[in-house]
């Protein structure tokens, strides 16, 4: 069957349209890059031309190549059900862009909000000297850390190496490399005798049985940076058990916890976390002093230790 983008030449708003329709009919699910059908054709678009993605698409007749390379992206999109990032090998985050493939989840935090604000109101950035980014990925938190806080020092910390290697080619490509490095690491495990002015991270989240009940786009990134445990909280217990050891006498945490965030509530209510608002759509971020955390110290610790039924020492 002939796509119904390919015709003799045509403008190309009359293909963007044609390709948003298809596909919006598809059934796609939107949320890594971009939440509807026009502008994720708009993406595949420039992709495929090699236009920019921060301008508006230039007035101007297709010819049947380049709608051919266009049909070629959309059909891709419908039948791997793949995130556009992996099609275009790239996407942006906090103004910043990074490649990305299939080792690495699609960048897509609220923590983008706090970045590019230097977490005002919630933290002094002046203070932060020192930053470690948990579970880096493509390194898009850690690389934005490092713009937008200007001599600031940058760890990045992941169990996948090659997140790891794409970290370290996007701190390069980004110019940034000088001031980040990037460490091999399951949680603190290879950080012990470390000290930051900042912890932040996105861990996995989401709940094990919540797995099949996900979008095939979900389904095609990386299990290791998705799924913790049966409530999904398994990561946020190991890092709120050792962050206040990881952390200078001033510093904080920064910990994002999504869906899972009112279950954490629940278990540890005496706890009084700062929980981020966003102007652009987000939640379930927490905030935490090292002070906070050394004060509950005896209950993560036994919240800890419940979980994982160990018998309190």
């Amino acid at each position: 069957m002939v796509s119904p983008i390919l015709t003799a030449r045509r403008p190309i708003i009359e293909v963007l349209q044609a390709a948003a329709q298809r596909l919006e009919s598809a059934g796609l699910f939107f949320g890594h890059g971009t939440d509807n059908a026009h502008d994720e054709a708009a993406w595949l678009i420039c992709h495929a031309l090699q236009l920019p993605v921060d301008k508006a698409l230039p007035d101007r007749l297709l010819n049947a190549r380049e709608q051919r390379q266009i049909a070629s992206l959309i059909e891709q999109r419908i039948e791997l059900r793949q995130p556009a990032a992996y099609l275009t090998g790239s996407t942006w985050f906090a103004g910043l862009q990074f490649q990305v493939s299939s080792d690495v989840l699609v960048p897509r935090s609220p923590l983008a909000e706090l970045l590019v604000n230097q977490f005002q109101p919630w933290i002094d950035a002046s203070g932060i000297q020192t930053v470690l980014d948990l579970g880096t990925g493509s390194g898009c938190i850690a690389i934005a850390c490092a713009h937008y806080l200007p001599g600031t020092q940058v760890t990045g910390s992941d169990i996948s190496l090659p997140a790891l290697q794409l970290a370290r080619l996007n701190a390069e490509a980004n110019q940034l490399a000088q001031r980040c490095e990037w460490v091999y690491s399951d949680v603190f495990q290879n950080l012990s005798t470390q000290r930051f002015d900042l912890i932040i991270s996105n861990p996995p989240y989401v709940p094990e049985l919540r797995q099949q009940q996900l979008p095939d786009e979900y389904q095609a990134e990386p299990a290791l940076g998705l799924y913790s445990g049966g409530d999904g909280l398994e990561h946020a217990a190991r890092i709120l058990l050792g962050a206040a050891r990881q952390l200078t006498s001033e510093g904080h945490l920064i910990l994002e916890l999504g869906e899972s965030a009112d279950s954490l509530q629940q278990q540890l209510p005496m706890i009084p976390f700062i929980w981020s608002e966003f102007e652009y759509g987000g939640e379930g971020v927490l905030i935490a002093s090292r002070a906070l955390l050394q004060t509950h110290e005896r209950a993560i610790t036994h919240w800890y230790q419940s979980r994982n039924g160990q018998e309190e020492t």
